[in-house]
C-alpha cells in the first residue's frame, strides 16, 4: 500500500477511535491523569510543569502543559499503529514532571507552549538526565519572539552551551519514513510567516544525535487532536507525517 494512501484510511480509524473518547471527556483540556505502567510498547508521553509568564508570575492561563491533551495524545498513536510496524499503545497516554524517574521508561516525550515554561531546578535536572540518556523531546505550539526567547532561556538551563539549529528539508529527519521536501505546510495553519523547525543535537553537531525537534510558528498536536472532524486534511496530514518521521527517527538513529 502507497503510504499517503495509508494515512488516508488511517485518518478513518482516527475518527472512530478519537470522537468517543471527545464524547466522555467534554470540553476543554482536563488535567486528570492515569498513567500506565511501561510494558515495551510504544507510549506517548508528555511533560508537564507550571506555567508562568516571562515576568516570573504565574499565567492566567495555568496549566499550559495540558494544551490538545488528551485528545491529540490518544489520536497519534492510532496513526502510528496502523501506518508501522511499530508497537504501540493506544488506550493510554502518560503525563509526568521532567523530574519524575519515571519519564526514563519511555523514549519520546512531548513539551508544548514553552513560552511559558519555567522549570524548576529538579526539572532542569531531570530533563538534562533524560536527554543525556537517550530522550527525545518534541517542543511544540508557540510562536513570537518573547516565547522564543523564553526557550532559548531555558534550553540554556537544561543544557549550557546549547542552540537551535534551523533545520531544512534536506536533513534525513525528514526522509525517514515518509518524504517530506517542502517545510512551507505551516502556512496553512494561518500563523504568519510559516514553520520553523529546529534541532537540538548532542555538542550542537548535526552529525550527532538529536535530542530535541522544536517546532517553532507550528502546532502538530492541533491537527492531531482535531483531526476525527476532517476539517483542512491536508495540513492534518502533514502533522502526521511529521510526527511518524519524529518517532521513527528518534529510534533509528
Amino acid at each position: 500500500m502507497h503510504r499517503m494512501q495509508g494515512l488516508g484510511l488511517a485518518l478513518v480509524v482516527a475518527v472512530g477511535a478519537a470522537a468517543p473518547a471527545v464524547a466522555q471527556r467534554g470540553g476543554g483540556y482536563p488535567t486528570e491523569i492515569a498513567n500506565a505502567d511501561y510494558d515495551g510498547r510504544f507510549t506517548y508521553a508528555r511533560i508537564k510543569y507550571t506555567a508562568v509568564d516571562n515576568g516570573g508570575f504565574r499565567s492566567r492561563f495555568d496549566p499550559m502543559w495540558n494544551h490538545d491533551y488528551p485528545r491529540s495524545d490518544r489520536t497519534f498513536p492510532l496513526i502510528l499503529s496502523e501506518l508501522t510496524t511499530m508497537k504501540t499503545r493506544t488506550d493510554v497516554s502518560n503525563v509526568f514532571t521532567a523530574d519524575d524517574p519515571r519519564l526514563h521508561r519511555f523514549p519520546v516525550a512531548y513539551l508544548c507552549e514553552v513560552g511559558y515554561w519555567m522549570p524548576t531546578d529538579p526539572e532542569v535536572l531531570g530533563l538534562r538526565s533524560y536527554l543525556m540518556k537517550g530522550g527525545f523531546v518534541i517542543v511544540d505550539d508557540f510562536r513570537g519572539a518573547t516565547a522564543l526567547a523564553n526557550f532559548d532561556r531555558q534550553l540554556e538551563r537544561v543544557l549550557p552551551g546549547a542552540r537551535r539549529i534551523r533545520l531544512e528539508a534536506s536533513h534525513p529527519l525528514f526522509d525517514t519514513f515518509y518524504r517530506i521536501t517542502d517545510l512551507s505546510f505551516g502556512e496553512a495553519f494561518g500563523r504568519q510567516g510559516g514553520p520553523e523547525l529546529y534541532g537540538v543535537f548532542e555538542g550542537n553537531d548535526p552529525t550527532r544525535r538529536f535530542l530535541m525537534v522544536v517546532n517553532y510558528n507550528y502546532d502538530i498536536s492541533e491537527w492531531w487532536e482535531w483531526s476525527f472532524l476532517g476539517r483542512d486534511p491536508l495540513p492534518t496530514g502533514d502533522a502526521f507525517k511529521l510526527g511518524i518521521n519524529y518517532v521513527i527517527y528518534s529510534f533509528t538513529h
